[in-house]
């Protein structure tokens, strides 16, 4: 019998987050009579968010992951891994910190944003020894492959980073469950407005209220998120008298009920890796409104067919007040076609068979 490929999948922790769902999903589905995946996390087992089921999988229970990296060192020489696939942007550095220790093994990272974008979050870090050292260390070339989501990030590590262009490539996030696709709406006087995303400034959540207090049709607006900016969206929208108007919820395991509920879905980012809940939006069958920023977005919508790209707030808001009728299973097979697992598993499995004969 031909020995399997041991590929160990590595992670900060199994918490919720777009990084963490789509590692899970690809260790749990790619092909088991080619490939043997193995998950290995920095963090603990209370943190985890996913169902993990078929796959073997360990917890090195480590706050931080520069503390597990002794850790990570000795699991790799006792499994003898193949490939290592790392995701998040200090995970694949660390990776690339250890890589020369194991040269027979090809070690691939999964980056989840446009870094250069991210620079002047990166800078407000507290300073340690450990990003210290890692910032002068930091080399992406000494990783086999990087993994882009979007061409816009395989062009930011190439322009940025000094990566080859051969060793990118760009595989976007897949489509992991089909609920069901809801069913066409008729658009009332009130419309209704949603966005899923952390409350962050980089999400752009006080561009949309500007733009909401500008409508001048009647809405409801929902917030499905939580995070550090809460705060001051939540101030500015009591400013622009638009508190009677927005239900907030932090968490939920529902949302694509509150999807489907709602008539348009609303991203005001800045910049975006690939946007997992822009992406269930429009499997549910609801339209997106999206600034053209890099990142994946642009990848994602098509004007007029699951919603609209748009390039300045004026024409955000006339969008908003747009009335016309969307047809939700079209909206679903706009991207459905693009970014089913089937095609992303396919990818993945590519890479992994591709990168062992280099």
């Amino acid at each position: 019998m031909k020995k399997k490929t041991k590929i160990i999948f590595i992670l900060p922790s199994l918490a919720s987050g777009g990084a963490e769902r789509v590692i899970s999903f690809v260790s749990q589905n790619i092909n088991k009579e080619i490939f043997e995946p193995i998950l290995l996390i920095a963090g603990y087992q209370s943190e985890t968010a996913y169902d993990i089921k078929s796959i073997k999988i360990n917890y090195l229970n480590k706050s931080k992951v520069r503390f597990a990296i002794p850790s990570i060192i000795l699991f790799l020489i006792k499994h003898r891994a193949d490939i290592v696939l790392s995701s998040i942007s200090h995970t694949n550095e660390a990776m690339s910190l250890i890589s020369p220790l194991f040269r027979k093994t090809k070690f691939i990272g999964r980056e989840a944003t446009i870094l250069s974008h991210r620079k002047k979050e990166r800078n407000k870090k507290k300073w340690s020894p450990f990003s210290f050292v890692l910032k002068r260390l930091k080399d992406f070339k000494r990783l086999d492959m990087i993994i882009c989501q979007s061409r816009d990030m395989a062009e930011d590590m190439i322009k940025n980073y000094q990566v080859p262009k051969h060793r990118t490539c760009i595989i976007n996030n897949p489509i992991s469950s089909l609920p069901p696709v809801k069913s066409s709406r008729v658009i009332t006087e009130t419309k209704k407005f949603i966005t899923v995303g952390r409350l962050t400034q980089i999400k752009g959540h006080l561009r949309i209220l500007e733009m909401l207090s500008k409508l001048k049709t009647p809405f409801l607006y929902t917030i499905i998120g939580d995070g550090n900016y809460k705060d001051v969206i939540f101030e500015k929208a009591k400013k622009l008298s638009l508190l009677k108007y927005i239900k907030h919820i932090p968490f939920t395991t529902n949302v694509n009920d509150y999807l489907a509920e709602n008539d348009m879905f609303l991203q005001g980012s800045y910049v975006e890796g690939f946007p997992n809940a822009l992406l269930e939006s429009c499997v549910i069958g609801t339209p997106v409104i999206a600034f053209n920023v890099p990142g994946g977005t642009k990848e994602i919508i098509e004007n007029g067919i699951n919603g609209f790209l748009v390039d300045d707030e004026t024409t955000y808001i006339n969008m908003m007040e747009d009335v016309r009728e969307w047809e939700p299973d079209e909206i679903r097979q706009s991207v459905y076609l693009k970014f089913n697992k089937e095609k992303i598993i396919e990818q993945y499995e590519k890479l992994f068979i591709d990168i062992l004969k280099k």
